[in-house]
């Protein structure tokens, strides 16, 4: 069984999921005031980047942040201006040519660096502004944080702009006693698809990577998985870094090697569980649906992957034909020091 050609982008398409620590139960209006004070600000003149909250509903002076069913939806947006490094440089030898035909001396370092401050400086009114957002499910019931975040270094920002403001607020990213690479790797060497775990199904498309010094990889696209090419390339040592699969289906996504889901979309006719017209606000009824589906899918997968793993634990993966790499286990605590994800269809 393979999904529909027929999909709809998920609210959440990229989905990073770190466990919350005990002790963290502020109530809508506590986050709602923590959030008040760091709201968006468009980059001033000189500023090459300012972070903020916004309203997740998109309406002018809303709330910082939404309920939905319990579910708690908070937005953060992220604004950078960037000056192309050759025009920098450019600006700074012509300054350095000046000196020297001024004063017949030729700059240092320390000079060059101090110039080049200037020539950013002067040049970033004229940058173009690029915004991106990110959205943020906190599940308080289930203490788990969902990022919307299609890289780590996005997720990072967003980590940091959460614990700023947010006392007492910790969590770890979640681990689970089969690392994702050591299943992923298992299921594609499996003979049935009876093999594969309940509700998931082995789609077509993977990324295969060996570990040895050459780093050679191979990427299967609208291929077949379950067939003797695909095992004799994992035999030989080349690991799943990536994996399509469906989820009961009804929701496809991309597993990859450090337990994120990547390009979620939902099979057709999903989105019309809402029972919302099209003309409405369809914020409630997406979020509404997304979390109602993302939440099991979540468990189902964990389950899949052996369990949660307990913090400070090692993952009790099985032989491999080349052992898997486990991710080591990070946590966050609100005070720590500090392919971007696009805007959701809202």
């Amino acid at each position: 069984m393979h999904a529909p050609k027929s999909l709809r982008i998920a609210v959440f398409k990229n989905v990073m999921v770190y466990r919350i620590g005990e002790g963290f139960a502020p109530t809508l209006a506590d986050v709602q005031t923590a959030l008040e004070p760091v709201q968006f600000v468009e980059c001033g003149a000189s500023q090459d980047k300012s972070i903020g909250w916004v309203p997740p509903r998109g309406e002018a002076h809303g709330p910082l942040v939404e309920s939905v069913s319990g579910q708690w939806i908070l937005k953060l947006m992220i604004e950078s201006k960037a000056v192309p490094g050759n025009v920098v440089r450019r600006k700074v030898d012509e300054r350095v040519a000046e000196i020297e035909a001024a004063t017949g001396r030729k700059p240092g370092k320390k000079e060059k660096r101090d110039l080049m401050d200037d020539v950013l400086l002067s040049l970033l009114p004229q940058a173009f502004a690029r915004q991106s957002t990110v959205l943020v499910w906190m599940d308080l019931e289930n203490r788990r944080l969902v990022l919307n975040a299609g890289s780590q270094g996005k997720a990072d920002e967003v980590m940091s702009a959460l614990m700023n403001v947010m006392g007492g607020l910790s969590v770890s990213l979640i681990q689970t006693l089969t690392s994702p690479q050591a299943a992923m790797t298992q299921w594609l060497l499996a003979q049935t698809p009876d093999e594969w775990p309940a509700d998931l199904t082995v789609e077509r498309e993977t990324v295969l990577k060996s570990t040895g010094e050459d780093a050679a990889s191979v990427r299967f696209t609208r291929h077949h998985l379950a067939n003797d090419d695909v095992r004799k390339h994992v035999m030989e040592g080349k690991l799943p870094t990536q994996l399509a699969l469906s989820w009961d289906g009804r929701v496809a996504f991309v597993l990859t090697e450090t337990l994120q889901l990547k390009k979620v979309q939902y099979l057709d006719g999903v989105m019309d569980e809402s029972g919302t017209d099209k003309t409405e606000d369809r914020f409630d009824a997406d979020v509404a649906l997304s979390t109602g589906l993302l939440g099991p899918l979540i468990d189902s997968l964990i389950e899949a992957l052996g369990g949660e793993m307990e913090l400070g634990a090692a993952a009790a993966d099985q032989a491999l034909p080349n052992p898997a790499r486990t991710v080591v286990n990070s946590t966050v605590t609100s005070g720590a020091a500090e392919a971007d994800a696009e805007d959701p269809p809202f």
